[in-house]
């Protein structure tokens, strides 16, 4: 077995253990490559069937390709798919001008943590990966989160030999992390290797693309050429430009993505 092969097979083991020992699942789709790279997992690890729904938060500062991407997916497989947005929020007027990790709060993490409740998920599946972000490196393959739908990132149960832990008390539910010893590089690899149609935002038109995909106001591109897949590794390989350099809310806290995580954000 090569590394992806390694890799594929360690996430399939994963989704099957958690399948397994886990009640009621849900699969976060938010259309970007690493969940998209998920839903070709789930298939292969299910024989061809998708066994749980997807789920999109919506948050209403969608691209308009994103939403499109969505739609055709979804109905070419026959997902199952769920699409939630924070509506009270939305009607309250939330938008990023009141503050960038406000409108994430209310509009990501606070739509997530209710679509749990509205649909009573004891597990949600998750295409975090430790590389991308620094509160991710923090993170088990299998992460509880309380009643209030908290993580307690100091307080976590090691993962050895493929020992996770599963049982916990009625009302949290546990975040599952496929894809967390994937690396950037090793996702677009993978896209390569099996052919998965991506959405072709990430790739480069007027020497433009987008390397990290959010709601349209506080996601920019970055300057690039490349418009394939093989290209985009060949600029992976040389790039020291971090994957979420052009994430808006990033850059307005350095601690943003650990505070919005505690609170229950994906």
């Amino acid at each position: 077995m090569d590394h992806l092969d390694e890799l594929e097979a360690e996430s399939i083991y994963i989704f099957r253990e958690a399948y397994k020992n886990l009640g009621k699942l849900g699969l976060l789709w938010s259309i970007g490559k690493d969940s998209t790279v998920l839903l070709w997992l789930v298939r292969k690890a299910f024989y061809g069937h998708t066994p749980f729904p997807f789920i999109h938060v919506d948050t209403s500062f969608e691209m308009p390709e994103v939403l499109a991407y969505r739609d055709r997916v979804a109905a070419e497989l026959g997902l199952d798919l769920i699409v939630y947005t924070n509506q009270d929020a939305v009607d309250q007027g939330m938008n990023p001008k009141l503050g960038r990790l406000m409108c994430c709060g209310a509009l990501k993490t606070v739509a997530l943590n209710q679509v749990v409740k509205k649909y009573s998920f004891d597990g949600l599946i998750v295409g975090v990966r430790q590389d991308e972000e620094g509160s991710r490196s923090k993170e088990r393959i299998f992460s509880e989160r309380n009643q209030q739908d908290k993580w307690d990132y100091t307080n976590q149960p090691p993962e050895l030999w493929d020992e996770f832990k599963t049982d916990f008390p009625k009302g949290n539910h546990i975040r599952v992390h496929p894809l967390l010893h994937w690396t950037e590089l090793d996702i677009w690899e993978y896209i390569q290797r099996e052919g998965i149609p991506i959405i072709d935002l990430y790739f480069a038109k007027n020497h433009h693309r987008y390397r990290s995909l959010g709601c349209a106001p506080c996601t920019g591109t970055i300057d690039s050429d490349a418009s394939t897949v093989s290209e985009i590794i060949a600029e992976l390989k040389q790039t020291k430009i971090s994957e979420r350099a052009g994430r808006a809310q990033d850059q307005e806290d350095a601690y943003a993505m650990q505070k919005l995580r505690q609170s229950g954000y994906m």
